[in-house]
């Protein structure tokens, strides 16, 4: 059997306070461009998720989070075609700013009985029952 690459990616749901999600569309020129997908990204070497999902939604959406507003909901776990991910998703009520999107993609607040409207990437699927058992 192959050597399969496994890729970590963290993910955040951020959730409003009338219980909607943000899902970021992938820009054009990205792998899986113009799905819908959580915000978040890959760890750097020595990083923790946490650490992770702070720099990123500072970098993507530029929001202060603290590590005590993030708590792990679930994860996902799927094989492509040339590395398998591994992908928790965290979820977060509370950060400091305004949502806005500094990468150019599209940014959506949808509720979680809506998720499965937006197309996503396949990884992204089965996170949805968790976040519409939390929030519906």
């Amino acid at each position: 059997m192959a050597d399969i690459k496994l890729t970590l990616v963290v993910a955040c749901a951020l959730v409003d306070t009338d219980k909607r999600v943000l899902i970021a569309q992938r820009p054009e020129g990205k792998a899986l461009a113009g799905l819908w997908e959580f915000p978040g990204g890959k760890l750097e070497p020595g990083e923790r998720p946490e650490e992770t999902l702070i720099r990123e939604l500072h970098e993507e959406i530029g929001i202060t989070v603290k590590e005590a507003c993030l708590a792990p909901l679930t994860f996902a776990s799927h094989g492509y075609d040339s590395f398998h991910l591994l992908m928790p998703l965290y979820i977060c009520r509370r950060w400091e700013g305004d949502v806005i999107a500094r990468e150019g993609q599209k940014l959506a607040w949808v509720r979680a009985n809506k998720l499965r409207d937006y197309p996503m990437p396949p990884a992204d699927i089965p996170l949805i029952p968790h976040l519409i058992d939390l929030l519906i």
